[in-house]
């Protein structure tokens, strides 16, 4: 009996210091995995991807904007003077066409793209430059891409590693991001107000200390973004004639083409495009009122066609047959005749009264013939930067002229100054005529108060 008691107590202290182990354990289980987690999360995580991706300078600005007056800029209520868009609707006072509302999609249109484009369209596309401007290209000189951008892109990560790129001081934020993410080896040619903003063509194809293999290639928007200032006439005849000499090139960005008077291309004066490097880039974006369905094109030899086809093949997968069915639409002969004179019109008349209420308020006005903005200065002491956080109170924004600085760092750089730091860009394009004076009253009224505080 005394056996059998001391048997139990001994089977129950056993059962006992098992269960504390095995519990043990398990604690000590657990918190080895709480350390082991919490060294795990406080790892830092290293992206597979480039740390050197910043947004566009524009985005930059409409995520500040954002955060600051809590909604996004476009909506109701804000006055979007730091975007680069068109009105989206007839410009109706100037007999403006309509946009087309819809699109038939076939069966056809459910197959894939050809690389290169859809046929119509290119046919499009060249039918328009050999009306307007007399040229002699083909639908093999024409590539379709999703946007103007897609294109400019796709020229500059495939340029051979002996181009070199010359693009102005102050352009369109974009290209410093392509350029970097492209590896392009550019310099920059000086805009300053001593040159108007406006250089010779001669700077951009200086060959001084340049290596006999150098090959050059300027990049130049025309009408420029974001001056607004313009190559025309026998001066953009002198930039193609030295764009077709040996060892040079050009990459000619004619977004805003149709934003001048009269309308500009470059393909005008273009004598042998098969035998060059001259690369002219148009789109839906501006002139066409059409941004939304991403639609640009290159405009090439027939070689370098070949190469960009051949790109899209494996990297692009050809463009969006209902956006192209579109633009097809946008460009039939009468409707686009009469889309540029009204786009001709309707915004000389916003580029001339806008620049005189800018120089009644006393800033300085660089601004060109061309484009839908003006590139402004502010007087000694003020910073586009500061007068951009006072807009943003009253549900506004410029775009301050340091985004648009090629030679700024890419990932912007507080020790960096600009020369820029008191330009900045001010759109016109996306502005109903009727909102002229409640624009300038609300940028005369943060103007001044601004100019009050620094005195």
């Amino acid at each position: 009996m005394d056996l059998t008691f001391f048997s139990i107590i001994f089977i129950y202290k056993f059962i006992i210091t098992i269960e504390k182990l095995f519990f043990l354990g398990q604690y000590n289980l657990y918190v080895s995995s709480r350390v082991d987690m919490t060294e795990r999360t406080s790892r830092v995580f290293e992206s597979f991807l480039s740390d050197n991706c910043p947004p566009m300078g524009i985005y930059e600005t409409l995520y500040a904007f954002r955060d600051s007056f809590g909604s996004f800029m476009g909506t109701k209520g804000t006055h979007p003077w730091s975007q680069g868009f068109p009105l989206t609707t007839p410009l109706e006072m100037f007999d403006g066409p309509s946009l087309p509302d819809s699109v038939e999609v076939t069966w056809e249109d459910r197959f894939y793209p050809k690389a290169w484009g859809h046929p119509k369209l290119r046919e499009s596309i060249t039918e328009y430059y050999n009306n307007r401007y007399g040229s002699k290209i083909t639908p093999d000189n024409v590539m379709i891409f999703a946007g103007g951008r897609p294109g400019i892109y796709t020229v500059m990560a495939f340029l051979k590693e002996r181009v070199k790129v010359r693009i102005g001081n102050i352009e369109w934020p974009a290209y410093l991001d392509i350029m970097e993410q492209t590896r392009t080896d550019f310099q920059v040619v000086p805009f300053t107000k001593e040159n108007g903003f406006h250089p010779p063509n001669s700077s951009y194809f200086d060959r001084s200390n340049l290596n006999a293999k150098t090959l050059l290639m300027p990049v130049i928007s025309n009408p420029q973004n974001p001056s607004g200032q313009t190559r025309s006439g026998e001066e953009l005849k002198e930039l193609i004639q030295m764009s077709e000499e040996p060892m040079n090139g050009i990459l000619l960005d004619e977004a805003y083409e149709m934003f001048h008077s009269p309308s500009v291309s470059g393909i005008e004066f273009v004598e042998d495009l098969d035998n060059s490097n001259v690369f002219i880039a148009g789109a839906c974006t501006k002139g066409l009122q059409s941004p939304g369905i991403r639609i640009g094109w290159m405009i090439a030899s027939k070689k370098n066609i070949e190469t960009l086809s051949n790109y899209s093949s494996f990297g692009m997968g050809g463009v969006s047959h209902p956006s192209q069915q579109y633009a097809i639409k946008l460009l039939e002969t009468k409707r686009v005749e009469r889309a540029r004179k009204a786009v001709e019109l309707h915004y000389n008349w916003q580029r001339k009264r806008y620049g005189r209420a800018f120089e009644d308020m006393g800033l300085g006005v660089y601004t060109g013939n061309g484009g839908f903005y003006h590139w402004l200065e502010l007087p000694e002491g003020m910073e586009s930067s500061e007068l951009n956080r006072r807009l943003f109170k009253r549900g506004a924004a410029i775009l301050c002229a340091t985004d648009c600085d090629m030679a700024r760092p890419h990932s912007k750089d507080s020790s960096y100054m600009s020369p820029y730091s008191r330009f900045f860009r001010f759109s016109f394009g996306p502005l109903l005529p009727e909102s002229f004076d409640s624009d300038i009253e609300l940028f005369k009224e943060v103007f001044k108060e601004y100019k009050l505080d620094i005195q």
